[in-house]
């Protein structure tokens, strides 16, 4: 019988017993399943897959028996005819025996004791290493010399895994030589069919499979060593690289295949160079899309702290990717030591939703019940708007548009607002100038605000002036708390502004209490030459919404403190008048 014909025979042969095994272990178990496509025992299935196959695993194993199918079907061509020396002859069947060996021996040799396997591929590889320098024209002493330094590196990794078999010192640490084995393999590869190229005898198909092979190896390199493994926790990513990696096979194949100098193939057709190059694409990108796995779990952040929000920041002033990270702040955050709105033990994701959920809400019951299923420490307190504003700017916005401003467009509308309030008061003593004064709008609290200073900032004993005068306006229910370097003014009414108008004079002022509800008149002293109303500082929310003048004119010294009030159209007006004085006495001018 010709060679040929054995040789379609055996192919046809393999090839559909091949698939007939497949259809078997599919109807058979996963265990046969596993058995027909990676010709390894059952054992190395339960391995893989602990807990059984699932359905990716079963996909898995059947795209790469069509893998291995189509592989096969190139591995088992017929050999080119053709005259080949000693050299030529012996390279051939050590690459069939190569072949055999991937494919079918390694399983029978790895049962036999010790490191028979690891010495066996040595040894082959070795010849095949030597043979590779004298049977393929480099046509170049540099390649043929890179070639020899690539196979001698190659060699030495596959001697330092026997060296670790048989419990002998390595040639380097694990990780390192088994990196200078994988680099190693590729280099082999890509020197290998530069050879081949300028040798000539070789198909176009034969390098195309060779750089394939190269890529293969170059691939394994990131899946060790950057994803931890090929196996990826799943038996479908070992199966696909172990069909991928019949590609290596097919380049040994079609090299022994067409050895023959001059029994080179006649180029392929346009139409089956079409197919080859589907085909490599496709062995190409399997391995890839096994990687892709589905996300099973959504993957958590916890970023509490990772963002300041102590000075919290305008809404206008953020990026839409800093609001999320702003109320998760704000969220975790303890203001004034009071418990924060969600645990720590909540994930980024979690509040957010739940931050959103409070958003849609329009009922305090369901917040308190939004809350409290989140497991909040304060879920009676409730969320506060301008903390959910930068979760639901659409929502917040709509009810109370001033929250998404930014820092500038809230302090210009701060300060319109404190004009428009200034530009209420007028002075009622508009034809007595004092020789320094002012009038403004005098922002107190709405609830509990007990009324404004008029004191000497420059007082050593400042601080403990104005809180006696407090105590004093308390305790005496008086209009006016007095005590030393401080004044402090009462209100009549519950109001949470007032209209503010502040005179010196060198001299005491005619008294003109006509128009007025109350005029009282009372001692202060400078002792730092200075007596003043609190201003409304930057940020602040209480005091004169302008600047207020120095009322201690004669500098330092004793000084009379006559307040007016009354009820107006703006509201409630004050009129405080100061002028030198050293009568101690308090006087009520008018009640």
């Amino acid at each position: 019988m010709p060679s040929d014909i054995l040789w379609r025979i055996i192919r046809i042969g393999t090839v559909g017993l091949f698939v007939a095994a497949v259809g078997a272990g599919l109807v058979a178990g996963e265990s046969w399943l596993w058995v027909a496509v990676e010709w390894s025992p059952p054992a190395y299935a339960r391995f893989y897959s602990i807990g059984g196959f699932d359905a990716a695993a079963t996909a898995g194993l059947l795209m790469a028996a069509l893998v291995k199918a189509a592989l096969l079907w190139l591995i088992l061509r017929t050999p080119v005819p053709g005259a080949l020396d000693r050299g030529e002859k012996a390279l051939r069947r050590l690459l069939y025996l190569a072949v055999a060996y991937d494919l079918v021996l390694w399983n029978p040799i790895e049962m036999l004791p010790g490191a028979a396997g690891m010495a066996f591929q040595l040894a082959l590889w070795a010849a095949i290493d030597v043979l590779y320098l004298l049977v393929i024209r480099w046509r170049s002493r540099v390649l043929r010399a890179a070639a020899g330094a690539v196979f001698a590196v190659e060699l030495a990794g596959m001697a330092d895994d026997l060296l670790g078999e048989l419990g002998l010192p390595g040639l380097g640490p694990g990780g390192v030589a088994g990196l200078v084995l994988m680099l190693g393999g590729v280099a082999a590869a890509v020197v290998t069919v530069a050879g081949q190229r300028r040798d000539g005898r070789w198909s176009r198909g034969t390098q195309a499979a060779g750089w394939l092979s190269a890529g293969v190896c170059a691939l394994v390199i990131p899946l060790n060593f950057v994803s931890g493994g090929i196996s990826g926790g799943t038996s479908a990513m070992p199966v696909m690289m172990d069909a991928v990696g019949l590609v290596s096979i097919v380049w040994m194949a079609a090299t022994a295949r067409e050895m023959p100098a001059d029994g080179r193939p006649a180029d392929l057709s346009p139409a089956r160079r079409r197919a080859i190059r589907v085909a490599v694409a496709a062995v190409v990108t399997l391995p890839i899309i096994a990687l892709i796995h589905p996300e099973q779990t959504p993957h958590l952040t916890y970023t509490g702290g990772s963002t300041d929000c102590y000075d919290r920041p305008g809404f206008g002033d953020l990026k839409p990717a800093e609001r999320d990270a702003t109320f998760l702040c704000l969220a975790r955050s303890t203001p004034g030591g009071a418990p924060p709105m969600f645990p720590d033990s909540l994930s980024d994701q979690q509040i957010l939703a739940y931050g959103r959920a409070l958003c849609r809400t329009r009922d305090g019951d369901e917040r308190k019940a939004i809350l409290t299923r989140a497991g909040s420490a304060r879920s009676a307190w409730g969320p506060d708007p301008w903390d959910l504003v930068y979760v639901c700017p659409e929502i917040i916005g709509v009810t109370q548009p001033e929250l998404l401003r930014s820092t500038a467009e809230t302090e210009a509308a701060e300060a319109s607002y404190v004009a428009e309030q200034n530009a209420k008061c007028r002075d009622p003593w508009p034809r007595t100038k004092g020789v320094v004064q002012a009038t403004a709008t005098y922002f107190l609290f709405v609830d509990g605000d007990p009324g404004y200073l008029v004191h000497d900032p420059d007082d050593e004993a400042a601080h403990e002036a104005a809180e006696r005068a407090t105590d004093k306006a308390y305790h005496d229910s008086a209009l006016l708390g007095v005590a030393g370097s401080a004044v402090l003014v009462g209100h009549l009414d519950d109001v949470s502004d007032l209209c503010l108008t502040v005179k010196a004079f060198r001299t005491a002022p005619p008294r003109r209490t006509a128009g007025w509800d109350q005029v009282t008149e009372v001692p202060i002293v400078s002792r730092g030459g200075t007596l003043t109303v609190p201003e409304m500082g930057e940020g602040g929310e209480v005091g004169a919404g302008a600047p207020m003048p120095n009322l201690a004119i004669a500098g330092k010294g004793r000084y009379r403190l006559r307040v007016y009030v009354r009820f107006g159209d703006a509201g409630e007006e004050h009129l405080v008048v100061v002028f030198p004085g050293a009568s101690s006495k308090r006087l009520r001018l008018k009640r």
